[in-house]
């Protein structure tokens, strides 16, 4: 690949903005995955730039604004994280939407992710469909860095764990980092939880571990998410998504 391979397709995905020069920036190390991906964007008439060396995006990122950027997570310095972090500094693509690759167990990667300024995360093994999704939440001016604290208003079944104390509840909202519930009783603030999302009546509860940040009302708190394995924090992210979309398209 030779660290730098750009799309030159003529067209754009018809659900963007035909006025909008639609182009995505691609980082990974790995040549493979820059060619996936940039195999699925083409796929669908998007044109892309993709690049193995983080230190190489750099001053493209200074002069070209991007629909989207895709970072991934383990690289030479800079990685996925500090670029990121660089990125939402200053510039051109301040505000541009990203996606960090990851195939991460650990929920603190997730977190600095976040905490540097990324929107979403996209997993490894990638999948064509769950790329594509991302890219159409991706489209219009909101600014996604925002949607990762967007709270979603939908119930669901969460059983919560605390030490001896089991307690059951209902989601009030629901977001990336965290959720509310309306329990059967409120914990102290400051209590480390092990909580039991049942998102769907199929399929088996996300489990997750967090931290009651909030109470109020009566039995009500405000959760923050602390930790979850990468497939708990893709089912999560996939459950929402959708509804995020939903309330884009109306």
């Amino acid at each position: 690949m030779n660290g730098i391979t750009t799309s030159t397709v003529s067209g754009t995905k018809d659900s963007w903005d035909n006025n909008m020069q639609v182009r995505i920036l691609v980082v990974d190390d790995d040549p493979t995955v820059c060619e996936l991906i940039q195999a699925v964007l083409s796929s669908v008439e998007i044109n892309s730039l993709t690049l193995t060396s983080s230190k190489a995006a750099i001053p493209y990122l200074s002069k070209e604004k991007f629909s989207a950027i895709f970072l991934d997570v383990r690289m030479p310095a800079p990685d996925g994280i500090e670029l990121t972090r660089q990125i939402r500094s200053s510039g051109l693509n301040r505000t541009t939407p990203i996606a960090i690759i990851t195939g991460e167990e650990d929920r603190s990667v997730l977190a600095r992710a976040f905490d540097a300024g990324a929107s979403f995360f996209l997993f490894k093994p990638i999948d064509r469909h769950r790329m594509l999704r991302l890219i159409r939440v991706s489209e219009g001016p909101v600014q996604l860095e925002a949607r990762r604290y967007q709270r979603v208003r939908i119930q669901c079944h969460v059983s919560l764990e605390c030490g001896e104390r089991n307690l059951s509840g209902t989601t009030l909202d629901l977001s990336l980092n965290g959720f509310s519930v309306q329990g059967s009783a409120a914990l102290p603030v400051g209590s480390a939880v092990s909580a039991s999302l049942q998102l769907k009546s199929n399929a088996p509860p996300v489990r997750l571990g967090a931290r009651v940040v909030r109470a109020f009302g009566d039995g009500c708190m405000g959760l923050q998410i602390e930790h979850a394995t990468a497939e708990e924090s893709r089912r999560l992210q996939e459950f929402l998504l959708p509804i995020i979309l939903a309330k884009a398209d109306s």
